[in-house]
Order: C-alpha cells, then structure tokens, then sequence
C-alpha cells in the first residue's frame, strides 16, 4: 500500500473511533439526563425548564421509553428505574405496566411501537376472568340447570309436534332449514334490574375489564345502557346489516384450509344467510381479507369498511365478526338443545387506558356500542343462559367508530369445529334479532 493509500486508511480509522466516541458520550448524555429527570421526578421538584427541554431533545431519539416513564406522576410509573429501563425494548410490556393519570394519545403509544389495533385475542386477564362462576344470578344456581331447563322445553315441544302427522311433518320441513334449533320461546330467567343499580355488581354480572383500561360509572349505568334504542327502522329493500372479519383468516379445528364456506368467513356467511331468510334483514357480507399483516389489520380494514358504508347510507348495524384464541385444552362449548355449541363473547374497545382518553382515537359512538352489546349479552343470558361469556372491555377503538350499532364478537375459539360455530349462529341470529326488532331489551 502506498503512502497516500496509508494516509487514507488511518484518517478513515480516526474518523471511525471519533464517531464511536461522539455515539457512546450521546448515550452517557441521556442516561445521566434521564437519572436526573427521575430523581427529580421522585423528590417531586420541578425541573429547570431548559434543562427539561435539552433533555427531551436527546432522549426522545434514544431513549423513547425512559422519556415516557419520566412523564406524569411517579406513582403511575411503578417498577424501579432499572426495570423500567430494560422494558423500554419492550414497549407492550411497558405499555401495560402504564397506569397513571394524564392525556394519552395515539402518537404516544406509536412511538413505542404499538400499533392500535393490538390484536384484541391478546388479554390482560386470566381466561377464567371471562366465565360466569356457579353463583351467577342468571345461571340459577348453576349453568347445568339452566341448560337443562331449556333442553326440556325443547323436548317437550318435540313430543307435542310428534302427536299430529301432519303438523309434524310441517315442523321437520321447517327445521330441516333451521339445523334442527328451536327459538327459546321465553325466559329461564329475568333480571331485576334494580338489584343491579350500583357500579360494582353491573361489572360483577356482566363485563372483564383489561388490566389496560378502566371503565368506570360514567360509561356503566343500567339504566342508560337499557334505556337506548337500538332497533333498526329502515326498510328490508336497502342494505341494513354489514358483517365483515377483520380477521378473515381465523379458522376451526375441522375447517378445510383454502374453502369459503369453512372458518371464519364461513360462519359469517351462515349467519348472514340466517338473518336475511329466516329474520326478513337486507345483509351485506364482505369477505376481504385485511390480515395478511395480522398487527395492522384493523388499521387495513378501516378504509374499505369506510367504502362500504359510504356507498350503502342505509346500513345500520355493522359486526365484525372473529374467533378467539383458547388454551388447548379448554374448549368453548355447551350442549344446547342436544346440540353442542361454541360459546361467544362480545368485545368492546372503550379507547382509553389508564391514564385517561386516547385522544385521536375518539369514539363518538362509545354509549351506543356498549349500549347494544349490554341488551345483546342479557337477552343471551335471559334466553340461553351460558351461551354467552362476559363481555370483554379494552383500552383501544377496533373500528366500532363507524356506526352506532356496532358490534365485534368472538364466536367460539380455534378448537371449536364447524357444526359447533354453526349452531353458535343460529343462537346469535335469533338474539340480534330480538334486540334490532325491540322485542328485548322489555320496556314497559
């Protein structure tokens, strides 16, 4: 090598270290300035206002998650300053170990890599959080009971149709359309309402709460959630009903890989058909697939759904319709009417954590949305007690801002198979249309 070629190749080294050296003193920098801000946080003293500024300026590029928890009050941070500092690469961990007051917005959790639409199959409660235990009021004891109190209806009006020939026959042409299920002709059960005016016991009868958000009694109020109307006025001659799937690719145990007419998009389709043959409703399903990047699903799906209902005005009610995610050996399932069939769940976002309101993901159908799943969940458990698991309230929006009668339901899980999901729908159909024709919630 030459002299100029040598000269070259040490200048490139010298280069090289200086920047190493100007990366590692940036890094020095912010550590010492996020110990300070913590401190200071800590002893609760206000910090000089241009050293709060220089500091902001170095840590938000490197140290995003520091930045964050030096934020607000300290008692909302939690966790010691080390802890916190080695979750900031894991900005979900941090995410939900975030529990103070204070605005949050959208850009806040962006920064840390949390898209909205955190896939909502990802709870932060324990699945058994979800089910009713034995002592629940409209389970009368036990879910087993009331069960069979509703099987022997059913066989009751079996033996009745089986004493005249000809309406038998009648009867079977009829069931062979509806799968052999029979709409519970009343109640196994009837909510007292009054007994059900504090916060408390509403959340104890009917929701989970996310450890990512709270409720409050603002929002839950039995009266106000029984008060709204959510039947659907327009005519059957214009679409009234949107199902669609977020997540398009959700499949059961026995669904055929590649098939539309299994999985998820195909119980949609049944539960579409049901409703526009047998309950009269003008429906609309769209089987896009909008989860070929399952974290940004939501996020994907929110423009088409925006074109579906700009070029349908009419539509009312729009349900995004998913299956959960169980553990292996849990299964969602009960008999009902002798036939076994997958559990459902209704899923609200309440777009707010914590620390309060996620600002760009207003939703100024909120009351609306927990209104109906409220009337959706009791008439469940009035009519075909068990059917339905409590209903699941979480920090973030999922799309439900686009119409009032919004709806996102967890039918069955994964293990689940298809004749289980099928007759979860012909329930499902039978509930929505009690509640869109007003017959439920009862008013005097």
């Amino acid at each position: 090598m030459n002299f100029h070629g040598n000269c070259i190749y040490l200048n490139m080294r010298w280069n090289g270290k200086r920047m190493g050296r100007i990366l590692i003193a940036l890094v020095i920098i912010s550590l010492c300035f996020g110990a300070t801000e913590f401190v200071r946080e800590r002893e609760k003293k206000e910090p000089v206002s241009l050293f709060s500024q220089a500091a902001g300026l170095l840590m938000e590029p490197y140290l995003p998650g520091i930045r964050r928890m030096c934020e607000g009050d300290s008692a909302a941070v939690g966790g010691d300053f080390l802890e916190r500092g080695i979750l900031a690469r894991y900005p979900a961990l941090l995410f939900f170990m975030e529990n103070g007051r204070g605005s949050v917005t959208e850009s806040d959790y962006a920064r840390l890599l949390l898209p909205e639409g955190s896939d909502e199959d990802r709870k932060g409660l324990p699945d058994d959080a979800l089910e009713y235990e034995a002592d629940a009021m409209h389970l009368e004891g036990s879910m087993e009971s009331a069960i069979r109190q509703e099987n022997e209806r059913y066989l009751t009006v079996r033996e009745e149709t089986q004493t005249e020939p000809e309406a038998e026959a009648e009867n079977e042409a009829e069931n062979e359309t509806e799968s052999g299920f029979v709409q519970a002709a009343e109640k196994s059960y009837r909510y007292q309402w009054e007994e059900l005016g504090d916060y408390r016991s509403l959340i104890k009868a009917f929701y989970a709460v996310d450890s990512t958000t709270v409720a409050g009694e603002e929002l839950l109020q039995a009266k106000t959630l029984l008060e709204k109307d959510m039947r659907i006025r327009g005519s059957a001659d214009a679409p009234q009903i949107l199902i669609y799937h977020t997540h398009s690719k959700e499949a059961f145990v026995d669904s055929v890989p590649g098939d539309e007419t299994n999985g998820i998009l195909g119980a949609g389709e049944y539960l579409a058909a049901l409703l526009r043959e047998r309950y009269g409703y003008n429906v609309i399903h769209n089987n896009g697939c909008y989860d070929e990047d399952r974290d940004y699903a939501y996020s994907n799906s929110l423009p088409e759904i925006e074109h579906i209902l700009a070029e349908n005005p009419s539509i009312e009610a729009v349900i995004d319709l998913h299956r959960d995610e169980m553990p292996k050996d849990r299964r969602l399932v009960l008999d009902l009417q002798g036939r076994p069939t997958a559990q459902f769940m209704f899923f609200n976002g309440l777009c707010r954590t914590k620390k309060g309101a996620i600002e760009q993901l207003e939703n100024p159908y909120l009351a609306d949305n927990l209104s109906l799943s409220f009337q959706m969940q009791a008439a469940c458990n009035e009519y075909y007690p068990g059917i339905a698991r409590r209903i699941y309230l979480k920090a973030y929006r999922y799309n439900m801002h686009l119409c009032p009668k919004s709806l996102l339901i967890e039918l069955g899980a994964q293990n689940n198979t298809e004749e289980e999901i099928h007759n979860a729908c012909d329930v499902l159909a039978h509930v929505l249309d009690m509640v869109f024709s007003g017959r439920e919630p009862e008013r005097e």
